[in-house]
């Protein structure tokens, strides 16, 4: 029988490249302007990486970051999983890349694409192994470069997203820790799977001539549609964690959740009635960074003192697929 223990984040690091992109910059590239994207959106700059830049590369340095925050060297480290719809290549996974770049062999390594709620997805599995037994460090990482692929002649999407790396150590809890993984869950419904896409560069639609000229292989996106969905997604995902664990919104020191436009962290923050001033947001200062917006804020939120050793964080995301997940902690 396999010995069951409990999982707790124990390191936190991010990366944000250093070019900043104001929406003032975009009015001169795009039919926008500040006003409109501040109203709809919440967002003021974004960060923009470097065109040497790949998204291995800023991996790496959130991993190094959340590594050393955990005490630990890379050689502690049992498993690599990457959250990242934008990798260095379709194959092979960007976590082996970062593995290499870390120098730690014989570990497994792999992606998962899951959308905006990559993080979460990878620290579900990695919840999982520690608690098993099977790993005791193990490094997730949301990362995303998605200014590469975004089509600057649509105003409804080149405005919204950035690059950046959020990573945590999640290792096993001794009987001393007050730090936990309470519960986590993750969830999809690809009923909609249309509504956030990028078209091209798969079998489904090769690259060619056409799909290029056709900016086929950017980012596509039903924002209306999508708005609806990803309030209630989150919702129900944050109601079930919460009901699992007996607890209600008032148990919760800190909501983290995606930070992918300021309507719909406010909607979700007046559907769960929570206090908006337990809401943490840094929107507009990095737009969506996808599955590492979480991952980003945690760090930040952690090494700026706002949230503190026993806090109870509740963190909530949603994104292409339409997939969606929660993950409730006490750090």
């Amino acid at each position: 029988m396999i010995e069951r223990y409990s999982a707790k984040i124990a390191g936190t690091g991010r990366y944000l490249p250093d070019k900043v992109m104001t929406n003032q910059d975009l009015e001169k590239i795009v039919d926008t302007s500040d006003e409109w994207i501040k109203t709809r959106t919440g967002m003021s700059e974004r960060r923009v990486a470097s065109e040497e830049q790949a998204s291995s590369d800023m991996a790496l340095e959130a991993a190094l970051q959340a590594i050393d925050h955990a005490g630990l060297r890379p050689k502690d480290i049992d498993l690599i999983i990457v959250g990242t719809i934008s990798p260095d290549h379709a194959f092979p996974s960007t976590a082996c890349i970062v593995q290499n770049k870390l120098g730690i062999k014989h570990v497994p390594a792999f992606d998962i694409s899951a959308g905006c709620p990559g993080w979460i997805y990878a620290s579900n599995i990695a919840k999982q192994y520690v608690e098993n037994g099977i790993a005791k460090n193990v490094l997730t990482i949301g990362v995303e470069l998605l200014t590469k692929i975004l089509n600057y002649e649509d105003r409804g999407t080149c405005v919204l997203f950035g690059d950046g790396a959020g990573a945590t150590v999640i290792s096993r809890a001794e009987s001393s820790d007050i730090s936990r993984i309470i519960d986590s869950d993750i969830t999809a419904d690809g009923t909609y799977w249309d509504l956030l896409i990028q078209p091209a560069g798969g079998s489904r639609m090769p690259a060619s001539h056409e799909t290029v000229d056709a900016k086929k292989h950017t980012v596509y996106m039903d924002g209306n549609r999508i708005f609806k969905l990803a309030v209630r997604s989150m919702y129900d995902s944050c109601d079930k964690v919460l009901k699992r664990n007996n607890m209600d919104i008032s148990s919760i020191d800190w909501l983290l959740t995606h930070q992918a436009n300021l309507r719909i962290i406010d909607a979700l923050g007046r559907k769960l009635k929570i206090d908006p001033n337990k809401v943490i947001i840094n929107i507009e200062k990095y737009a969506n960074t996808s599955s590492a917006t979480i991952p980003i804020a945690l760090d930040e939120a952690i090494r700026n003192g706002k949230i503190r050793r026993g806090d109870i964080v509740l963190m909530s995301s949603f994104g292409a697929g339409l997939t969606s997940g929660s993950i409730l902690i006490r750090y």
